[in-house]
């Protein structure tokens, strides 16, 4: 599996370096309020534990992380988001599935729309590109970290659907609820991850060439600037060969 087929892949080298914590903390915060709605419990409550373990691990104040539990159980008052995904079209005919949080949803909408028509791309029907990405648990590991054998042992005995391994990294992929187990067994293996998790994965990729791709990453910096926008989530492949002349020309 050459390339790069995930942006989250792409992105993270560049957030370790200029990590933007008021964006983090903004879209942690959204999702905590919105998983608390079903309990403040993160016991009892799988997507709210997942928060709350991603919270801690971009050190939020706990006093942060508590209010915005409360926000979403009602002890506090607070603004209520709606979440939705939107879907679109961008440069190469790539598919694009947007997770968004919104307090007004025609405005998020409309500021959407008008980014993707201004940087190449284009909103798509309700249904038009969601079927081609499936809701999978992704943990990405860098190849210098682990034997091939050993995470792949690892990795399956614990739930693991498949490890797909390409020039720099490891993708571990799991069904969402076994997302936990399995990162939980590389931790306690003391496997350290660069990127873990529950993703929408595309099924099949494709592949842009250099102006193509250009286009796409930009695209996607700009989308994933937006503050509702939670995660955006393409099927594009980019090689790595692509990616190092994309990179000298942007450098």
């Amino acid at each position: 599996m050459g390339g790069h087929s995930h942006w989250a892949t792409i992105k993270r080298h560049k957030s370790a370096q200029d990590a933007k914590r008021g964006k983090i903390f903004t879209r942690i915060i959204r999702e905590l309020t919105i998983a608390a709605r079903q309990g403040g419990d993160p016991n009892g409550n799988p997507r709210l534990r997942l928060a709350v373990a991603k919270a801690k691990e971009a050190n939020m104040p706990g006093d942060t992380l508590k209010k915005a539990i409360q926000r979403g159980t009602g002890e506090l008052p607070g603004v209520t988001y709606e979440e939705f995904q939107l879907e679109g079209y961008g440069p190469g005919g790539t598919a694009l599935l947007l997770e968004v949080t919104s307090d007004n949803r025609n405005r998020s909408v409309a500021e959407i729309r008008s980014l993707l028509t201004k940087n190449g791309g284009n909103m798509a029907e309700a249904g038009a590109v969601a079927w081609q990405f499936h809701k999978k648990g992704l943990i990405v590991v860098e190849r210098n970290k682990v034997e091939e054998d050993r995470l792949l042992t690892l990795a399956l005995d614990a739930g693991a659907e498949d490890v797909k391994g390409s020039d720099k990294t490891f993708e571990v992929v799991t069904a969402p609820h076994d997302f936990e187990a399995v990162k939980k067994a590389l931790a306690d293996a003391k496997i350290e991850s660069s990127l873990a998790e529950v993703s929408f994965i595309a099924q099949n990729t494709v592949s842009l060439a250099e102006k193509d791709a250009e286009h796409m990453l930009k695209l996607m910096e700009i989308l994933d600037e937006h503050d509702d926008v939670q995660k955006v989530h393409a099927n594009f492949d980019i090689s790595d060969e692509v990616m190092e002349k994309v990179a000298a020309a942007a450098g």
